[in-house]
């Protein structure tokens, strides 16, 4: 048996996929290879990893205009303030901006509820209308009680929220601007946090 079918066997569809796609994509290249490692329009957006948000195509984006951090709610966790820290420093951008969305799955749960359940379980939990149980209780761990999930009650509360604290912190420059904004799921629309972008006014 040739080296690909065995590959082929000990994959998932899913990882052929993948690779199939970057196959294709390297056929195509081009001269993306020859752009810069700073980011070509100066600006950084911080968003939720959710699958339904692409900011390529919301906020207009090609390979190498602007750093593009995820994390789950798109929350400016110290993580991502490391990362937003980097590109201004380093790399030169001038502008930020925190775009969470509508219909938020962080929205859906609490620190004390994932706690619980990876108490009982790594196993994937479900959900119905009496909330969110394991399937299977065996095998859990307690650490997840050190890990702030960062889970909110309130969108555009979250938005103002994640502004204050990057225009707050002692190493983010005052002069840049941080714009406060929140994906509609529903019609890929971007609406102003007002109070948020007022918050992040550079000065």
């Amino acid at each position: 048996m040739s080296n690909s079918a065995v590959l082929q066997k000990e994959t998932s569809k899913i990882h052929q996929e993948v690779i199939e796609a970057n196959n294709k994509y390297v056929s195509e290249f081009g001269k993306k290879g020859e752009l810069a490692l700073p980011p070509a329009r100066s600006f950084t957006i911080l968003t939720c990893m959710d699958a339904r948000l692409d900011p390529a195509k919301y906020a207009g984006l090609s390979e190498g205009d602007a750093h593009v951090i995820r994390n789950a709610g798109g929350r400016a966790s110290d993580d991502a303030i490391r990362s937003l820290i980097i590109s201004h420093k380093l790399l030169g951008t001038k502008e930020f901006f925190v775009i969470h969305h509508s219909d938020c799955g962080m929205e859906l749960f609490t620190d004390q509820i994932i706690r619980n359940l990876l108490a009982k379980s790594l196993k994937t939990a479900t959900v119905d209308a009496n909330g969110w149980r394991n399937l299977e209780e065996s095998g859990g761990s307690d650490e997840a009680k050190y890990i702030p999930f960062l889970t909110f009650e309130n969108l555009e509360k979250s938005v103002v929220d994640d502004v204050k604290r990057i225009r707050n912190h002692p190493l983010i420059p005052k002069d840049i601007p941080v714009y406060g904004y929140y994906y509609d799921v529903r019609t890929g629309k971007l609406v102003e946090v007002k109070e948020a972008t007022e918050l992040g006014r550079a000065s």
